[in-house]
């Protein structure tokens, strides 16, 4: 699942170092407390970059002992407000294994499919951000107009499901579209990003966002350039890896860590 080895040596390499890499632990029980903090802290920074709203919206990452169960944050708790100790542990059936409180309908509907079709995905993300639901008001995905924007070329897919969603086989309607690509947006609703870490899913979320603002913008000012094909390909093999997308969100969870005594004091305690 790491491809910190092949891309470290695809991308530009930094001068006067190595680049990091993610921690592997001995235990599960480590790795799942990592875990869990990394997506509580992906729960604060997106209520940090404003993509908290009201009672929507959920981030998962699948546990490292038991790949049949993810944990998910409780149901209307503030993005701002979440600690690991309050994350949920649910199944693909969307039975409860751990924690207490009520789990969001459309986040098991959602993120049970998901997790359920497709190994591959640790972590996943949606949430209804501004500028990605007015971006989903019309059925496209993202142009290459810039060189973030070239991270989505060829990995998302535009998805016409239900606006309120409910139905049980949603989030596997979606991983069926998505197929192995790692974004998509959702018509009429939302963003939704995958990865294999919370802190590659997070990133890409928050530069999706990010995109759907810019080319919003771009669209509203008049005329503008598209890369090609070829250019954006090449951006995309890169710089467009999980890894990259892993590292791109360290600094946003160091500074966090830094501002946050509780998180830093749970972190302590992984071994």
């Amino acid at each position: 699942m790491n491809d910190t080895v092949n891309i470290a040596l695809k991308i530009p390499a930094p001068i006067g170092g190595a680049l990091p890499a993610p921690r592997e632990f001995d235990s599960a029980e480590a790795a799942r407390r990592d875990r869990k903090l990394r997506l509580a802290a992906a729960f604060r920074i997106f209520a940090r970059f404003g993509l908290a709203e009201g009672i929507a919206g959920h981030i998962t990452v699948r546990d490292p002992e038991h790949a049949d169960r993810f944990w998910v944050n409780a149901y209307a708790q503030h993005f701002s407000a979440i600690h690991p100790d309050d994350l949920i542990c649910i199944d693909e059936h969307g039975k409860v294994h751990a924690g207490t409180g009520p789990v969001n309908a459309a986040a098991a509907a959602i993120h049970c499919g998901i997790h359920g079709s497709n190994p591959a995905v640790v972590a996943a993300a949606h949430t209804h951000s501004v500028y990605g639901r007015a971006f989903a008001a019309r059925h496209r995905t993202l142009l290459p107009i810039n060189q973030e924007a070239c991270l989505f070329f060829e990995d998302q897919v535009a998805f016409q499901g239900d606006v309120l969603v409910l139905a049980a086989d949603e989030g596997r309607r979606i991983a069926q579209s998505m197929g192995d690509r790692r974004a998509a947006v959702l018509v009429n609703h939302g963003l939704l990003t995958v990865g294999t870490s919370v802190d590659a899913a997070a990133f890409r979320f928050v530069a999706m966002e990010r995109c759907c603002q810019i080319q919003l913008l771009a669209e509203a000012a008049g005329e503008f350039s598209v890369l090609s094909d070829e250019q954006a390909r090449s951006v995309r093999r890169q710089i467009g890896s999980d890894y990259v997308a892993w590292l791109g969100f360290q600094g946003l969870f160091g500074q966090l860590l830094r501002e946050s005594p509780d998180l830093r004091d749970y972190q302590a305690t992984i071994r």
